[in-house]
């Protein structure tokens, strides 16, 4: 039984899907990210939904719990990383 089916999703609700993320400096992601996991932490250069560009150090494993646009391939140095998106 699927405890999603009858939901309709939601910013304060969990993400029902991640995404696998290549970082670029030039598109945005697929889906509006309302965070990301990052399994091998360094650098990650994000543009925020606000518009801002932002860049912040994470360990392994890493969720971050921000409103994200787009990755940036330059600045980035962390790896593994995926969008939780509502899908």
């Amino acid at each position: 039984m699927n405890p999603f089916a009858n939901r309709a999703g939601s910013l304060s609700g969990p993400a029902t899907d991640a995404l696998p993320v290549t970082p670029s400096d030039s598109s945005d992601l697929t889906h509006i990210a309302l965070g990301l996991y990052i399994e091998t932490g360094g650098e990650i250069s994000i543009d925020t939904v606000h518009g801002g560009t932002r860049s912040l150090l994470v360990d392994d494993f890493a969720i971050l719990p921000i409103g994200v646009r787009r990755v940036r391939a330059t600045g980035t140095t962390a790896t593994g990383i995926h969008a939780l998106v509502l899908a």
